[in-house]
């Protein structure tokens, strides 16, 4: 059997806090921000959680399990 490879996109934009759960950035916070509220973009600073259907696939991907 070949060695399991870490998908490096995913590695890229996941993190894992002590708990096991998975940590992304979040989404529209790039371009077309003066439309959006001050308290809208502050809140895109903050990290997400991924939600509980996908961790699976990406702890998969990141060669955890």
């Amino acid at each position: 059997m070949p060695k399991m490879r870490t998908h490096k996109g995913t590695a890229k934009r996941f993190k894992l806090t002590g708990t096991g759960k998975i940590k992304r950035a979040k989404a529209f916070k790039s371009h077309i921000l003066e439309k959006k509220s001050p308290k809208r973009k502050r809140g895109f600073r903050k990290d997400g959680l991924v939600h509980e259907s996908d961790v699976k696939v990406i702890k998969k991907q990141l060669g955890i399990g």
